[in-house]
């Protein structure tokens, strides 16, 4: 048996730098070394630290470290005729170039050598085996800056023609890969939290769900509907012979240097299955506390929620309020090494380091109320359970939160009060309630007016009526709208931010809880204590110049 080949040596990082040509020289890898060596962390962090080195130039190096070859797209350019074989858009989001052919191989350069992954995407748009090789970044964007070509709707549409002409079977085929690929790439740019693929009698629908509101875009053909959507399920992993039943699945891709999760459903319709796309993109989300729309007073109240020794800790609001958002910001915020946190949820949207998440699955029995009894026997000091919605649950919670656990949860209700409704409806008992409630957390998730065609103008009359104002109520406040420019895609209005309702358990409300007293006398106690309602926070946005009155009166109008 012929001896085994000694294991290849790893080339020092340091080492590697060095041979670049980027002036770095020994002494600033021994100074990178004596910092590494007092304060920790990894060589190439601190070179950048240091400045001694740009992080594009740490990536190239790390790609040489891994055995990826280095091209110089400045030096040596791509080949057009390859480059031009790659939608400019979903290069440029990707951040690959192809730079030319190794026999039946296509040389393809990446920024980051940690995200070779990005190829397994490409492999079927450019029917041909990739070999990832490492470059700078701002050489690959330099590189794809000459290359003609759209992005957005233009090149939906022109894969769909592609599709349209490769025949009949075409679930499997590269045009209806690639189709499929726009329509999540341009979602992601676009920062959509669905697509919705509609098939209808004479017509098949691709709608983008962006800051609440659905936009349509260029429809597919219609008879691609299957294929498309039999796609999607294939990738799912879903039975794409069942088209009888509903089915929920899964997709994890990479777009760019981060991974997108989507969460897949289908639903049986006349004209076939309807499927909508569920996007989980932490990029879009700031999972930062100060971020979410608290204003500094219910930041400070929130804060306090969250510092409790023991205590439950519910938000409320309706299916796509931003509840989830909200909670890990919380968690986010709680989570340090001296504490234990633990979640359980259905589904686990976002992955958070630090924190251990267990996933619901009520086919096999992993119930809520099953994974929170096991969570207590964990030692945690922290708990977010994803819904309380059973009475078991919710007596399971009671019990955590008094044997000195804080709990977060949420329900869905309208506003902060109709929370303790809720839980009492369930079948949780008053006295337990009062015990352990803490807090209450009603939000709501409101357009922003766009800060690049933001104009102000004075409220008309009407428009006081609407808002039950008076007009020395708005003395010296101006309302803004947004024109509509290519920053907002023409709509007037970018991103969105929460509107919050904070109900603070005091004596008094416990009291009356223990007494059964009506949802509307608990509300008004609460006003009396302070409670700012949810309309009165959309007020305030409003004269902040960050929301509209429609957006408001829209999100507001069960809540005043």
């Amino acid at each position: 048996m012929p001896p085994k080949a000694p294991p290849k040596k790893k080339i020092l990082l340091g080492q590697v730098v060095k041979t670049l040509g980027l002036g770095v020289h020994e002494g600033m890898i021994q100074e990178a070394l004596a910092v590494q060596r007092a304060e920790g962390g990894q060589i190439g962090g601190i070179l950048v630290k240091l400045g001694h080195i740009t992080e594009s130039q740490l990536l190239v190096a790390l790609g040489k470290q891994a055995g990826l070859e280095v091209v110089d797209l400045a030096a040596t350019p791509p080949d057009p005729a390859l480059v031009a074989r790659l939608d400019k858009s979903m290069a440029e989001t990707f951040c690959v170039c192809p730079v030319r052919m190794d026999g039946d191989k296509m040389i393809v350069a990446i920024a980051n050598p940690a995200n070779a992954s990005v190829l397994d995407d490409l492999r079927f748009m450019l029917n041909c085996e990739l070999v990832p090789a490492v470059a700078d970044e701002q050489q690959i964007r330099d590189a794809l800056a000459g290359k003609g070509g759209g992005g957005g709707g233009g090149d939906i549409a022109k894969a769909a023609a592609d599709a349209q002409a490769e025949g009949e079977d075409a679930t499997n085929s590269a045009p209806v890969v690639k189709l499929l690929n726009f329509i999540i790439l341009q979602a992601v740019k676009d920062k959509a939290s669905d697509i919705h693929l509609e098939p209808f009698e004479h017509e098949f629908k691709v709608r983008y769900r962006v800051d609440g509101v659905l936009y349509e875009l260029e429809p597919p053909p219609q008879h691609l509907a299957t294929a498309l959507i039999s796609r999607v399920k294939v990738k799912a992993g879903l039975d794409i012979a069942e088209t009888r039943l509903p089915q929920d699945g899964r997709i994890d891709m990479s777009i760019g240097a981060y991974s997108v999760d989507l969460r897949v459903s289908t639903l049986p319709t006349m004209f076939g299955e309807s499927c909508v796309m569920r996007i989980l993109d932490r990029t879009v989300v700031s999972l930062d506390l100060t971020q979410v729309g608290l204003r500094p007073d219910e930041l400070a109240t929130f804060r306090g929620f969250i510092q409790r020794p023991h205590g439950i800790i519910l938000v409320t609001g309706p299916t796509g309020s931003g509840k989830t958002t909200t909670l890990y910001s919380a968690l986010n915020e709680a989570n340090d090494i001296a504490s234990k946190i633990i979640t359980t949820e259905d589904p686990v949207e976002y992955d958070l380091a630090g924190i251990i998440q267990v996933q619901v699955n009520e086919e096999i029995g992993v119930t809520y109320s099953k994974c929170l009894r096991a969570i207590l026997r964990q030692d945690p000091d922290m708990i977010l359970v994803g819904e309380i919605r059973d009475k078991e649950t919710g007596q399971i919670a009671i019990e955590a939160a008094l044997t000195g656990h804080v709990v977060f949860s949420t329900v869905h209700t309208n506003d902060a009060p109709l929370a303790i409704t809720r839980m009492v409806d369930i079948g949780v008992e008053p006295f337990l309630l009062a015990a352990t409630l803490e807090g209450i957390v009603a939000q709501r998730l409101v357009r922003r007016v766009c800060t690049k065609c933001k104009v102000y103008y004075d409220p008309s009359d009407e428009v006081l009526m609407e808002l039950a104002l008076k007009p020395s109520d708005v003395q010296g406040k101006q309302f803004a709208y947004g024109k509509g420019c290519e920053n907002c895609h023409f709509t007037g209005m970018k991103g969105r931010t929460a509107l919050f309702e904070i109900l603070t358990l005091n004596d008094r409300i416990r009291e009356m809880i223990m007494d059964h007293s009506p949802t509307d006398a608990i509300r008004a106690a609460a006003k009396e204590q302070g409670m700012r309602t949810l309309r009165e926070s959309g007020l305030l946005a409003i004269f902040d110049g960050i929301t509209t009155v429609e957006e408001v009166l829209r999100e507001t109008l069960d809540a005043f």
